[in-house]
């Protein structure tokens, strides 16, 4: 059975945050979250929360055992950007694009 947690506007760029996820796809849950917790990067500290959220929901159903559980799916998609303007030289200006991400985690048992 699977059990699924989404955290919305997160800010951070989708693919910095990809390159956190796409080293604990298909792992089990225990050995994803040991890998995220001594990571230096940014997006291992916001998708070790999640992976724990989506944890948390799943030990709220009684049919699934929590101890069995790996990712199955993490899906990062681009959020709403923020759009700044930087000012350039001779009265130019350019864009600065703050973005954000949606980072959805499923579990499975296994």
């Amino acid at each position: 059975m699977e059990s699924k947690a989404l955290a919305r506007h997160i800010r951070i760029s989708p693919q910095k945050a990809r390159l956190v996820a796409d080293l604990v796809r298909g792992k089990d849950v225990e050995s994803a979250i040991n890998m995220l917790r001594f990571m230096p990067k940014k997006g291992a500290r916001i998708l070790r929360k999640v992976i724990e959220s989506a944890v948390a929901n799943a030990s709220q159903n009684e049919t699934i055992d929590v101890d069995t559980l790996f990712i199955k799916k993490v899906i990062v998609d681009g959020g709403p950007m923020l759009k700044r303007i930087r000012p350039r030289a001779m009265g130019r200006a350019t864009k600065i694009l703050k973005r954000s991400s949606h980072i959805t985690v499923v579990l499975d048992e296994q």
